[in-house]
């Protein structure tokens, strides 16, 4: 008998009795092992992690989810009970998966069982575990945006690209058959030349004055503010105590910069697709907005982005346009959207007001074939899926991390020229600001220790 068929038999008989499965890593037995699985550690265990990055992950046979770490105890136990209770559902076996948790995502990283994690966490805390992940071997889906500045997103591209491990940013449009289309068609001419490209982008409203509050029992709130100042707690300003709910630091600049990041980096990263930019960035940006004048949340309310590429498109992003992609050529236009899909039941625009997923101003366009000799981009079934293939089988990835962060570095750039007045020259190489020195110290954040990215820079 064959080795492969002796496991695979044992592997049968012993199954049923089995109370914890045997985790191993991927890496002990290789690509054609018997019990090939990607062991995973989920970092971050709210409204995203829930109603996406879970689920999206675990259908795949190859995954395996086997921790979880948060910083508030009710999510982390409530992380516990959620994937344990899939693979019991999966299974039939109540004590299939007993799932680690952990409170501290550095103790997870320091799990040789673990091939991979999905970093799922507010967006201040997405760079610095995503540079320790790499610093550590570990294969990573991050969540976007990438980073909260220019700066850090540039050292953990230069990390991940120096060790070599498998990023995948959650910029899960790639993987939306409408998004790669509308890029085919515009990248083969089938609007003529390419000229303008209008996003259509929500910002979020203001909110109320918002007392401190004791820190609740059970979250860690001096690291989950991590590297920003330390501000008395409140509810809104963190996270829901019950539910999983939209938080309310989206809409605090000291963890983001809304909507500008929050679904920017989705449309800018598929309308480069489209504009073959994916590697570059615009020569200068211009914009407006309102911002509130009072209350606790203080993102950008309505505005408008101009921004100017070197091979002559130029690009507006407003809430004035309908929620999605539109590209403009000398012969006709293709609108692309998400159309009824949600990434979340929270998402803060209701899918009606994008439903139609794919538009032409001729019906013609969107029924043209890409010919052998033409660009054809690559197909993705499932953006999770493509991120599992890539760290099985070496394939490419949908969203690789120098691609995510040219995605990324569109909305910080816009959100900067939402602060000052004027058109800012923007070089793509050296990525800075050519005409002003205010703008260029906006391209980092001070960091408070001992958290931050920049104690990784020699790395």
């Amino acid at each position: 008998m064959k080795r492969r068929d002796f496991i695979n038999n044992s592997v049968k008989t012993v199954a049923a009795g089995l109370v914890f499965p045997t985790i191993v890593p991927s890496t002990v037995f290789g690509k054609n092992a018997p019990s090939n699985k990607i062991n995973i550690g989920q970092i971050g265990c709210g409204r995203i992690a829930r109603d996406h990055d879970l689920p999206g992950t675990w259908q795949h046979e190859q995954a395996r989810i086997m921790a979880v770490c948060d910083l508030d105890r009710n999510r982390l136990e409530d992380g516990k009970k959620l994937i344990d209770g899939f693979y019991a559902k999966k299974t039939g076996n109540t004590g299939y998966m007993d799932t680690k948790m952990y409170d501290d995502y550095r103790e997870l990283l320091q799990n040789k069982d673990i091939d991979a994690v999905m970093i799922s966490t507010p967006d201040h805390w997405h760079s610095q575990p995503a540079i320790e992940a790499a610093l550590a071997g570990k294969h990573i889906y991050l969540q976007k945006p990438t980073s909260l500045t220019i700066s850090e997103g540039r050292l953990l591209s230069q990390i991940v690209t120096k060790k070599g491990v498998v990023f995948q940013c959650g910029t899960q449009q790639r993987s939306s058959d409408q998004f790669r289309i509308a890029a085919e068609l515009v990248r083969n001419g089938r609007i003529g030349k390419l000229h303008t490209v209008k996003i259509g982008l929500p910002g979020d409203p203001s909110g109320p004055v918002a007392p401190a509050m004791p820190v609740p029992q059970g979250l860690n709130y001096d690291m989950w503010l991590g590297s920003t100042p330390l501000v008395p707690y409140t509810e809104i300003g963190v996270h829901p105590q019950k539910g999983y709910g939209r938080p309310g630091w989206l809409r605090l600049e000291q963890y983001g910069a809304g909507m500008i990041t929050g679904w920017g980096q989705h449309h800018f990263d598929s309308a480069a697709w489209g504009m073959d930019t994916e590697l570059t960035g615009p020569i200068s940006v211009e914009a407006v907005a309102e911002f509130p004048k009072s209350g606790l949340w203080n993102v950008h309310g309505d505005f408008m982005v101009k921004a100017e590429y070197a091979n002559g498109i130029t690009m507006y992003t407003s809430g004035g346009f309908p929620n999605g992609i539109r590209y403009e050529g000398t012969e006709g236009w293709i609108f692309v959207s998400r159309g009824n899909y949600v990434a979340s039941a929270s998402d803060p625009v209701a899918a009606a007001q994008s439903a139609k997923a794919l538009d032409a101003s001729d019906p013609k366009i969107l029924k043209s074939e890409i010919k052998e000799n033409e660009i054809k981009l690559q197909v993705s079934k499932e953006h999770h899926l493509n991120w599992l293939g890539g760290i099985q089988n070496g394939t490419p990835v949908l969203s690789p991390v120098e691609i995510a962060h040219r995605a990324c570095s569109v909305c910080l750039i816009s959100h900067i020229a939402m602060k000052i007045p004027g058109k800012l020259n923007w070089d793509p190489a050296k990525e800075r600001f050519t005409n002003n020195d205010a703008a260029n110290k906006m391209l980092r954040r001070s960091q408070r220790a001992p958290y931050g990215t920049e104690q990784f820079a020699k790395n």
